[in-house]
């Protein structure tokens, strides 16, 4: 496969991932009036969580988080980083936004190549895919007292498993990863991206809800 040690690959861009991510959990902190422990709380949430969810599912345990302090680092640096500026941070929502895109598409690859490494096959792996990228930001809105977005219609977890899936169709071909990880990754970031400029939404029941 890849000439670049899949290992370091996934560590950059699980790194990249959780700060970005670490930065919109805290971000939603602040506006909630919490504490600076509840900002790190929910940095931290929304950082790693997904990544916790992906290890044990695939019984790579203890999570990657508890084994490298890099893991618990970044999304500490970010919480701090947040509560500290986020007035200019708060103003940058536009751009948070598009952060945001970019962790999704960065964690769809990193719990994608992560499942396959430990032997899953490729719809299990796409799907531990999806799990990495949506998990620690529907714990962040659950924490939050706030209906995940993902359940609220945004396009969210499909171009997260649209991503894996290229990840996976890939992954067993002569690409680099890094090569993997620009085309999987950045099909999720374009399409949420798009979504979220076209006003893209999920389908909804129409009419009264009650039966």
């Amino acid at each position: 496969m890849a000439t670049t040690d899949p290992s370091t690959t996934q560590i950059v861009l699980d790194l990249a991932g959780i700060f970005v991510f670490a930065i919109s959990g805290a971000l939603v902190a602040v506006r909630k009036g919490l504490d600076v422990f509840g900002v790190l709380v929910l940095a931290g949430t929304t950082g790693l969580g997904g990544g916790f969810l992906r290890d044990v599912l695939i019984d790579a345990t203890p999570p990657a988080a508890l084994q490298d302090w890099r893991y618990l680092l970044v999304p500490l640096l970010a919480g701090t980083l947040c509560f500290v500026y986020h007035p200019a941070l708060g103003r940058m929502e536009r751009s948070v936004t598009v952060l945001d895109a970019f962790g999704l598409g960065l964690f769809c690859v990193t719990g994608s190549l992560k499942a396959l490494d430990y032997g899953l096959g490729l719809a299990p792996a796409a799907l531990m895919g999806m799990v990495t990228a949506i998990g620690g930001g529907m714990l962040r809105d659950l924490l939050a007292g706030r209906v995940p977005a993902v359940f609220r219609g945004e396009l969210y977890a499909t171009p997260a498993l649209a991503g894996s899936a290229v990840v996976v169709a890939l992954a067993h071909t002569d690409l680099s990863y890094w090569t993997i990880a620009l085309l999987g990754g950045g099909l999720c970031v374009v399409w949420r991206l798009l979504a979220i400029w076209r006003h893209w939404q999920a389908p909804v029941p129409t009419g009264p809800a009650s039966v």
